[in-house]
């Protein structure tokens, strides 16, 4: 059996996978890294596939949440925001100094784990996704910095400026394309790695959800002014949707699980004071659903990453 677990991306939000993971850890006494042949993330998502791939507990992932979220996060003044509507709504250094005082100098080949972190090249217009070394043929990404991949796929347009690779490359977050990676997840499963789909399971992780509100757009043929402010919220749940269906038809509905429980709308990006709900929330939802990971995810080890690529 192959397991794959992918989490979506949903920045401060990420509070809850991370605490969701946290309390499996507990529940099981021992680190979710090693269940699984495959993790998968985008821009949040994607830290803390990072984070368990370089061998960080979910529990220590959580308390980056925690001790960091408030300074990435830092509101500014209203003046100073009004100053900057035409830049980025955060500086990346805090994130930038929070993701190297986690993660030092460790680079993408020492991963535990085999690893996908989606991104985004402004220059092409292309895809960019960092891979572990985990095919002979993997030879672009392995030495980069698990901080540079971390800033890359975390470089939200608006919040944070686009992150430049060091050989050069213009990278933004991957969730302009894949907020919910769990369709890449199982076609690198099936397509690259050729791992049979009656042995996959899939963990699929949200941030929390909320229903589409567009109001009277149902009915009436609203301009830019009405549906820009919630066009991105369309288009996040489309893309999940897609990608839901696709890891279902591909790796079969039976076995996928999807967990992002629906909640009223008081839950955002950058979000901070609700950090304490969201580890809750994490805790009640692994709580209600352990018994059946359980017994799909947790009886065995999975197979030792061997990388084909080091320095």
């Amino acid at each position: 059996m192959r397991r794959i677990l992918s989490i979506d991306g949903g920045g401060i939000k990420g509070v809850f996978p991370a605490s969701f993971l946290a309390s499996l850890e507990d529940a099981i006494g021992d680190r979710i890294a090693n269940y699984f042949d495959l993790i998968v993330g985008t821009s949040t998502g994607g830290i803390i596939a990072l984070g368990l791939g370089m061998g960080l507990t979910a529990k220590e992932i959580l308390s980056f949440y925690e001790s960091e979220g408030q300074k990435i996060f830092r509101q500014t003044p209203i003046l100073s925001n009004l100053k900057r509507i035409g830049s980025a709504k955060y500086s990346a250094k805090p994130l930038q100094k929070a993701l190297e005082s986690t993660f030092g100098d460790k680079r993408l080949w020492e991963s535990k784990v085999r690893l996908v972190i989606p991104a985004m090249n402004i220059d092409t217009g292309e895809v960019h996704v960092f891979k572990t070394p985990h095919k002979p043929n993997y030879i672009r990404d392995y030495t980069e910095r698990a901080v540079d991949v971390a800033l890359g796929t975390a470089a939200a347009p608006t919040f944070f400026r686009t992150h430049v690779t060091n050989s050069g490359t213009p990278i933004i977050d991957g969730g302009v394309w894949a907020n919910n990676p769990v369709g890449v997840a199982v076609v690198e499963a099936i397509g690259v790695l050729n791992w049979p789909r009656d042995e996959l399971k899939v963990l699929s992780l949200g941030c929390t959800s909320t229903p589409i509100h567009v109001g009277v757009a149902r009915f009436l043929p609203m301009g830019i002014g009405y549906w820009g402010p919630r066009i991105t919220e369309v288009f996040m749940a489309g893309q999940s949707s897609q990608a839901l269906g696709t890891a279902s038809l591909l790796a079969g509905s039976e076995n996928l699980i999807r967990i992002s429980p629906t909640v009223p709308n008081k839950y955002s990006l950058d979000g901070i004071k609700e950090i304490r709900s969201l580890m809750g929330l994490g805790k009640t939802e692994a709580s209600k659903t352990f018994r059946n990971l359980d017994a799909v995810f947790f009886t065995e080890h999975a197979e030792p990453f061997v990388p084909f690529r080091t320095m």
